[in-house]
């Protein structure tokens, strides 16, 4: 059984980015829609993940199922972050990320350092432990 969410919800303007943020216990769940692309959207997104770096505790799940489109700068971001986050030793997880997100991820190389999982449930479970 899921626990009860907080909902926290922010648009970026004309960017095509909506990030949906919501708590499960410690936990600290981001459902985020749309592109992450060079300009307003990635930079967004980075800010956005720096507030929740800087005002949340605990462990991060980011729901990738509905982004339509990441570049590498969205990529990097991603990176940069998970690096900050288990600095701060905060796992940070992914959830449902696209086949086409998948495929950046190991044509880059990077598809071995992010824990992936089918579903919010599963990560939260797994993180929970």
């Amino acid at each position: 059984m899921l626990p009860e969410f907080d909902y926290t919800r922010d648009r970026f303007g004309e960017t095509r980015l909506n990030i949906i943020k919501k708590r499960a216990g410690a936990i600290t769940v981001l459902d985020v829609e749309g592109v992450i692309k060079l300009g307003e959207s990635a930079h967004e997104f980075a800010r956005y993940l720096g507030k929740v770096l800087q005002d949340e505790t605990g462990p991060v799940i980011i729901d990738f199922e509905d982004i339509n489109y990441m570049d590498s700068t969205g990529l990097g971001e991603l990176v940069g972050y998970l690096q900050r986050f288990e600095e701060r030793r905060r796992p940070m997880v992914l959830v449902k990320p696209s086949h086409r997100i998948r495929a950046l991820l190991e044509l880059t190389k990077l598809g071995g350092i992010f824990e992936i999982f089918d579903s919010e449930e599963a990560a939260i479970a797994h993180l929970s432990r």
